[in-house]
């Protein structure tokens, strides 16, 4: 496993527009499409070219179009792929000291390759859905209380 360079698409404002025009067609034709395994995509150019595609491939497609319509930049990482904390820190959105503390008490899983921590971005994910899980169960618990005490 080694070290990755993570590409960012940082959306300009035709790519916005391109990825707005997009989606629907893309949800559409996914959501008429249940049970399929794979998806049949014509590239119209100088001549029509059909591909076959992944359905896993086209559902991550619209999630990335979603996000570039949204203006939001765009990493995918692989996810046997070994970040740099630095890297790692940036996925999540938190400064570096703060994933260190993640990583000293456990929370996220790492190795040490000399005196440099490694961090799958699966372990990142994994955490993720963790605190995610954890997140919703504090709202519905403070939702119980409130509905408790008739503050709703």
């Amino acid at each position: 496993m080694s070290a990755l360079t993570i590409d960012q698409i940082v959306p300009g404002r035709h790519d916005i527009d391109v990825a707005l025009e997009a989606l629907p067609h893309v949800e559409a034709y996914l959501a008429k499409r249940h049970d399929e395994d794979t998806v049949r995509v014509v590239v119209v150019d100088e001549g029509e070219e059909s591909l076959v595609i992944p359905r896993g491939v086209v559902d991550l497609m619209a999630k990335v179009l979603a996000l570039v319509a949204a203006g939001e930049s765009v990493s995918i990482v692989p996810s046997h792929a070994e970040l740099t904390t630095q890297q790692a820190a940036d996925l999540l959105n938190v400064s570096r000291p703060f994933l260190i503390g993640l990583l000293e008490t456990g929370q996220i899983e790492f190795r040490t390759v000399g005196k440099h921590r490694r961090v799958k971005a699966s372990s990142l994910h994994d955490y993720l859905s963790r605190d995610d899980q954890r997140r919703r169960e504090a709202a519905d618990e403070l939702s119980a209380l409130n509905q408790e005490m008739g503050l709703t």
